[in-house]
């Protein structure tokens, strides 16, 4: 049992969102409220990765959807592995916060070995071979084994997408760790030890039942994902979501550079420096460079990005709509990107 201190920090650990006011479980109603159920539920506790959505009720369930369809809930792939994935892709996004919490859940899964290797950025220090392959597939550095099934290698990408969009809103709207500044040096190796075992994960939960928080979509799902089941419908129904958030809070030229800046970048950070922006952002009319800055930061160097300065007249809802869009069309790209993505024409069970 943690101590007091601790338990009461940890219990905080909604206040240390930025830039925006998470809905307070206390005060959830409607969707925020069906969501948030969802989350203790399901992923033992109520994770501000999620709950940092909560100003934009539909953003906050398209959020889950990601979350929960790929990395929680059951399916071919073990969590373990998914959990490999999750803190391999954050590694490479430069998202400490994710790394630290999939790296512990990683360490309660049985795999210290592998998580201490990846939050070092050194996959081929990780020693079983499959899950070294794993880990650098995430990073973008190698490909599948040929024989992962189609669908296990579905559910491994629509982790890696989930966590391209997640690292992204993570770096904007959290800090570089889940502990609370509150937690005292001396207490945060016992803190990391409660944290762990709050994410220690149990049973999976069945697939699909985090649906029914957004209607169906009128398109497909992703092309990496089975067609008809329940990953390409999940998929679609968040990008749905997300999409007329877009619609919403970014303006249509913003939306047009990023969707062409993110279509042609090859993936790499582009460095410490900001200059890159400024010529592009320049072709924006002066009222929309202060959103086509967060935007295109977000997609491209969320690391860079500073959502305290957020463009005039976006209340949160605004704000957390504009930064989810951003961040859903850079993971999007990201997993195109990935090397031996399964293909819509794989029949289910068939090598990858």
């Amino acid at each position: 049992m943690a101590p007091g201190l601790v338990r009461f920090a940890l219990r905080r650990t909604l206040r240390d969102i930025e830039h925006v006011e998470a809905v307070r479980p206390r005060r959830a109603r409607g969707v925020v409220r069906d969501v948030y159920r969802q989350v203790e539920r399901d992923f033992g506790m109520l994770a501000p990765p999620i709950a940092l959505h909560s100003p934009a009720p539909d953003v906050l369930a398209a959020a889950w959807l990601l979350l929960r369809e790929s990395l929680v809930a059951a399916g071919t792939a073990s969590r373990a592995d998914k959990e490999v994935v999750a803190a391999a892709v954050s590694a490479a996004n430069s998202c400490p916060y994710c790394v630290e919490v999939h790296g512990m859940a990683l360490g309660s899964l049985g795999e210290p070995d592998a998580a201490a290797a990846i939050e070092a950025g050194d996959t081929q220090a990780i020693q079983d071979r499959d899950t070294r392959a794993l880990a650098a597939w995430a990073r973008g550095e190698g490909r599948l084994p040929a024989d992962v099934p189609a669908d296990t290698a579905a559910e491994f990408t629509a982790v890696a997408v989930a966590f391209h969009y997640l690292n992204r809103m993570v770096s904007v709207f959290l800090g570089p760790s889940p502990l609370p500044e509150a937690v005292p040096p001396q207490a945060r190796v016992k803190a990391k030890a409660v944290l762990g075992h709050l994410l220690k994960p149990g049973a999976a939960p069945p697939a699909g039942e985090a649906l029914g928080l957004l209607p169906p979509a009128a398109t497909d799902g992703p092309g990496w994902a089975p067609p008809g089941g329940t990953l390409a419908d999940a998929f679609a129904r968040a990008t749905a979501a997300i999409e007329a958030a877009g619609e919403r809070s970014v303006p249509s030229r913003v939306r047009e550079l990023v969707r062409r800046e993110v279509k042609a970048w090859d993936g790499k950070p582009p460095g410490l420096s900001r200059a890159w922006a400024e010529p592009v952002l320049a072709e924006l009319p002066t009222h929309d460079r202060a959103a086509g800055r967060l935007a295109l930061f977000t997609a491209k160097a969320a690391y860079q990005a500073d959502a305290g300065v957020r463009p005039e007249r976006t209340d949160d809802r605004g704000l957390v709509e504009l930064v989810s869009w951003a961040a859903l069309t850079a993971a999007v790209a990201a997993g195109e990107r990935l090397p031996h993505r399964p293909r819509r024409e794989d029949s289910a069970g068939r090598r990858g």
